[in-house]
This record gives structure tokens, C-alpha cells and sequence, in this order.
């Protein structure tokens, strides 16, 4: 069993382009000495995050972005074990939801277009999988 955990947070300032490809270099580096997998969105200062691998990895893993400077508004979403990675290839997936290009994305849905801040996703949490998903499919 694989453990997992979704959360949203939004950014203290907004990441430019070059700023988001630097934290991902980062956390791809990071995440695969660590055996994590999973997947990072970006929408308008908010990020959207599955952390995927061995649960204590998993749990530090996030109790050190929670404790980032550049993140506030830290929020679990889901969290589980499941039998197999979603993410098993990626040490970290990532998409820029605001980046032109994704609207041209085969596949492409409005669904892409929801906001990353909690209250989207606190009343109904099987959202943000929904989400993960199509973004999953789109790759």
C-alpha cells in the first residue's frame, strides 16, 4: 500500500514562470531521494499538490511545507493508502493552469479552470481527485 495526501495552499507572492520551474527542478530532486511521486498544480498564487510514497516520507514531507514561508493557508484535503502510485513515473508532475497553452490541451475541460483555494474543495473533496485525473489524463 502506497500512502497519499492531497492539500491546497496559496502563495505568499505569485511564482513566476521561472520561479515555478526552479521549484519544480527542486522538488523533482528532492521528492525522488525520498521515494515521493505525485503531481503539483499552479492556478493564480494557489497550488494543488498529491504527495504519493512511504507514509512517513508523506508525513514529513508535508509538515515541511507547512512550515514554508512561501505557502500560507496550508490545507489537507485527502489523505489515504491505495494499492498502487497514480504518479508512479513522476517524482513530480507538474502544470501551470494558467499557461495559455492548457486551455489548447487535448482534452481540456473548464473543470481545469476551478479555483485552487479550499473553499472549492472542503465541501466536497472527491473534487480535487477529480481534478488530479484530468490533469492526469491531459499529460
Amino acid at each position: 500500500m502506497v500512502s497519499f495526501l492531497v492539500y491546497v495552499s496559496s502563495a505568499i507572492v505569485h511564482f513566476s514562470p521561472p520561479e515555478l520551474v526552479d521549484l519544480l527542478a527542486k522538488s523533482r530532486e528532492n521528492n525522488a531521494k525520498l521515494g515521493i511521486s505525485g503531481a503539483l498544480l499552479y492556478k493564480d498564487g494557489n497550488f494543488m499538490q498529491v504527495l504519493e510514497g512511504p507514509a512517513e516520507q508523506v508525513q514529513n514531507l508535508f509538515a515541511k511545507i507547512g512550515q514554508d514561508p512561501r505557502h500560507r493557508g496550508v490545507l489537507r484535503l485527502l489523505e489515504g493508502t491505495q494499492p498502487t502510485r497514480q504518479f508512479v513515473d513522476w517524482s513530480m508532475a507538474f502544470r501551470n493552469l494558467n499557461a495559455p497553452e492548457a486551455r489548447t490541451m487535448l482534452g481540456y475541460s473548464e473543470f481545469l479552470n476551478t479555483s485552487l483555494t479550499g473553499n472549492e474543495f472542503v465541501s466536497d473533496p472527491t473534487r480535487c481527485q477529480k481534478l488530479l485525473a484530468t490533469f492526469k489524463k491531459s499529460m
